[in-house]
């Protein structure tokens, strides 16, 4: 004689249990095929994109090769310094600010040949090459080309300006990065040991030489270059 659980069983409740976990299975394996769908689309999405941006910045700077194999030989006396990339890229978009104390991008001087320059006052070298810098700009600056001086000072803020005028720069407008991350940024990318870091960039934004150390930049080793580069514009 059946006991009590058995008898009070339902007819037909394992048939029902059973279609319950099957309904459940398919709905989890067609969720999860969905899923996996969609993470190799966007996968796809995302490298083709990858790859469309690494190309176009790829052609972007294939003129520049050109213009660096012309600057290249010019490297010498007062700038020999500088190392010539043979294979122009992209100048890493940093980001400072700019004379009015709102954020700037780098990549904002596009059409201009930039002398991207770091420094700092308790940087004895930097402190000797500034004076040199500021006379470059009153010499070439304008419209097609711009000594961008960033300072990274993370304390005792108001000794830039102090150092400026005292230096006599007047010509140099005024950028700054208190966090210093310009430095940490270019420094993870091997473009930057120390200071001062001077970083070549041409009208495309492209990166065409490096500079670790100070240089006379009013000198005329320095100006035959920078008007090389000019001359492409």
């Amino acid at each position: 004689m059946p006991n009590n659980r058995e008898a009070y069983r339902p007819e037909g409740a394992s048939d029902v249990k059973r279609s319950a976990a099957l309904r459940i299975s398919v709905i989890l394996v067609t969720v999860l095929a969905v899923a996996a769908i969609l993470y190799a689309t966007l996968s796809r999405s995302g490298k083709e994109s990858a790859q469309l941006q690494s190309g176009q910045s790829a052609d972007r700077c294939t003129a520049s090769a050109a213009l660096a194999a012309k600057v290249a030989p010019l490297a010498q006396g007062e700038v020999a310094g500088l190392i010539v990339s043979k294979a122009p890229a992209p100048a890493v978009d940093l980001t400072f600010f700019g004379p009015d104390g709102a954020d700037i991008r780098l990549s904002s001087f596009r059409g201009r040949t930039v002398l991207l320059n770091l420094w700092a006052t308790w940087c004895l070298p930097c402190r000797a090459e500034m004076p040199a810098l500021d006379r470059l700009q009153a010499a070439l600056g304008g419209a097609d080309f711009e000594v961008v001086a960033v300072n990274i000072d993370t304390a005792r803020l108001e000794r830039r300006q102090a150092f400026l005028k005292e230096a006599g720069v007047d010509r140099l407008a005024f950028y700054a990065d208190p966090t210093a991350n310009v430095f940490q940024t270019l420094k993870r990318a091997a473009k930057a040991t120390g200071l001062p870091t001077t970083i070549l960039i041409d009208s495309e934004g492209c990166e065409l030489g490096i500079m670790s150390g100070p240089a006379e930049w009013d000198s005329e080793d320095a100006l035959r270059l920078i008007k090389t580069m000019l001359a492409k514009n």
